[in-house]
């Protein structure tokens, strides 16, 4: 009938989420007088947000789907008990109360802060660079259907049923006159010749190359000009007055783009195209740098991966501009939490 064994002594020591664990601790010292704020203080109780935030982060640690599941785990899990700080005994919550609550952080940009305060911790163990850096962006495909993206002046259809047939072949279909009835934020949007229009967003991420943290995070519109446009704000966001150098690939490789980072004082060591295509020239490509950063350049499909495969961002779970941006900075705060404990364990 009772335990005399508690939580803590149930986790190993050497378990991977002890150090991911005193990381998080750490950035949510640092918000502690932020969160304070957003306590209610009447109605019902809510959920504390330092235990929001660790339930979100075991969602993407631990690829679990919805919330629902998610408090399922909690439920029965003793290890997730653990981490979020529920005793043995505490009640979970209901799945609509935690999604609620959850929505409630975007009005305070916690997602952002979090992020800062985790970058804090790795500045302070002298991990990051602020010379050499890489910029990038990634398709999100949006949580919307074809079917849902019709004509901007069109009335909606009458309901038949869960999942009715629509017939578009043949009809022409822009962002400029039609729009997702699910997500009127997502935009249709090919990312190469032959491939197929998905409905999506654009994640875009500003890496160091000391440790292959991600400083910056950006979604934009899937419409083609937002991974230039994205990059540049980032860049331009970089503190100090200092020369740096900033990686890319081809996508990059535009006149305007190479231009306008050389205005901000930032070296632009993107990949060239083939022929007199390309804006970079000898000038750039002849000092050993140039290939440095092309060699680090390539951790920055490591992030891309793991918040697509763990994380699940592959396929978003959520709408709407504001709430996926909200999702896409923690989980870049989640992926830096997962890398600092092993960067922090070498340097142990």
């Amino acid at each position: 009938m009772f335990s005399y064994v508690s939580l803590e002594e149930r986790v190993p020591q050497d378990h991977p989420l002890r150090a991911i664990r005193r990381i998080t601790d750490r950035a949510l010292e640092r918000l502690s007088p932020r969160l304070g704020t957003l306590y209610i203080n009447f109605g019902r109780p809510s959920i504390p947000p330092e235990k929001l935030l660790r339930a979100l982060l075991l969602q993407a640690l631990y690829t679990i789907r919805s919330e629902r599941q998610l408090m399922e785990q909690l439920d029965y899990n003793l290890l997730f008990r653990w981490f979020v700080g529920l005793g043995i005994d505490d009640a979970v919550w209901v799945p609509t109360t935690f999604t609620k609550n959850r929505d409630r952080l975007l009005d305070g940009e916690i997602a952002q802060a979090f992020f800062e305060a985790v970058l804090i911790h790795a500045d302070t163990a002298r991990l990051l660079s602020d010379e050499h850096f890489t910029v990038d962006g990634t398709l999100l495909e949006a949580w919307a259907s074809h079917k849902s993206f019709r004509a901007r002046d069109e009335e909606p259809p009458p309901p038949a049923g869960g999942n009715p047939s629509v017939n578009f072949r043949a009809e022409r279909r822009l962002n400029e006159t039609h729009r997702s009835t699910t997500d009127p934020d997502a935009r249709l949007y090919k990312k190469t010749m032959g491939s197929p229009a998905r409905l999506a967003y654009l994640g875009h991420v500003l890496m160091e190359h000391r440790s292959g943290l991600i400083v910056r995070t950006a979604v934009t519109p899937a419409t083609g000009h937002g991974e230039a446009d994205a990059a540049l704000v980032m860049v331009q966001s970089v503190p100090g007055r200092h020369r740096i150098t900033v990686a890319a690939d081809r996508a990059y490789d535009r006149r305007p783009v190479v231009e306008e980072l050389r205005r901000m004082g930032a070296t632009p060591h993107v990949a060239q195209y083939m022929g007199q295509r390309s804006a970079i020239d000898g000038r750039t490509t002849r000092h050993a740098g140039y290939g440095q950063s092309h060699r680090k350049r390539k951790l920055v499909e490591q992030s891309f991966g793991w918040m697509k495969t763990v994380a699940g961002l592959r396929k978003l779970h959520h709408r709407g501009g504001p709430l996926v941006a909200w999702i896409f900075t923690f989980t870049a705060a989640a992926y830096n939490i997962v890398r600092l404990r092993r960067l922090l364990a070498g340097t142990a």
